[in-house]
């Protein structure tokens, strides 16, 4: 079906309502990556400022992306200014490394929603000085992509957040989350956990563009009743993929995504 066609599905409206109830939207197919990192990011590129990756988005056809720096939201405010300038959605958000050295990407509704996660995040983070020449400079950007700081903390290290508190710690903040590239040997909750612990609650989980989703859903029972995502993790422009996964949302919002990410509206995806 081409990109403006729209499907009808069941909706179940749960925010606002005293009890569920059943109704029909008018659904499109939001194509999206929601997981990017900017310069900020210490293994980032340096070209990966807010106008080069919403300008390389809107060129490669994209309906919304999320700005995922590693433990921090400190590019979130450019990049959303800069979305917005030129008609595209960005959700503020990270990749947060929870206790378990599991990747986690963290999105909100709003860039102030993304400040306040970003202060708890750093106050719950071990202080070790960023060494650029080592792990890479720390770039912090403003809507025209020029540098007004750099973050002296470094970003990779473990939050002390375990993996079962992430979801109840980002809905306090009006967010949603899911893990990072859980198919991946390094960083995800598979390669650290074995399995995405039910306490954790996700309703949604991001696998790699390479990875085999029948194989997965065949090894791992708990992926079946969640939303997979295929998102780029892209660090460089040139690692940005063509727009091929969607999810069928009533608004290209951020507010449409997070409800959809925390299963209170049901949709398709791809």
């Amino acid at each position: 079906a081409a990109r403006n066609h729209s499907i009808f599905i069941k909706c179940k409206q749960l925010s606002g309502c005293s009890s569920t109830i059943e109704v029909i939207v008018r659904m499109k197919r939001v194509y999206y990556d929601l997981h990017l990192h900017s310069c900020l990011s210490p293994c980032g590129s340096e070209d990966m400022t807010p106008n080069n990756i919403v300008n390389m988005a809107k060129l490669m056809g994209y309906d919304m992306i999320a700005l995922t720096d590693h433990n921090s939201c400190l590019n979130c405010e450019a990049t959303v200014t800069v979305g917005k300038r030129n008609g595209l959605t960005v959700v503020p958000g990270m990749e947060l490394c929870t206790a378990e050295d599991a990747h986690t990407i963290c999105l909100f509704p709003t860039v102030a929603d993304a400040m306040e996660f970003h202060q708890y995040v750093k106050q719950h983070s071990p202080v070790m000085n960023n060494d650029a020449g080592t792990f890479g400079t720390q770039i912090i950007m403003n809507d025209s992509d020029e540098p007004i700081g750099e973050e002296t903390q470094l970003l990779i290290n473990a939050a002390n957040i375990g993996i079962d508190d992430v979801v109840a710690l980002v809905n306090q903040y009006h967010g949603a989350a899911f893990p990072a590239h859980i198919d991946r040997s390094a960083y995800s909750v598979f390669s650290t956990l074995g399995a995405i612990p039910p306490e954790a609650n996700f309703k949604a989980a991001e696998i790699t563009h390479y990875a085999d989703e029948v194989c997965l859903l065949r090894e791992h029972a708990e992926l079946r009743d969640k939303i997979l995502l295929r998102n780029s993790d892209a660090h460089y422009l040139e690692h940005m993929l063509e727009p091929n996964a969607w999810l069928a949302l009533p608004e290209c919002t951020p507010e449409c995504l997070i409800a959809a990410l925390n299963g209170e509206i049901d949709i398709t995806w791809k």
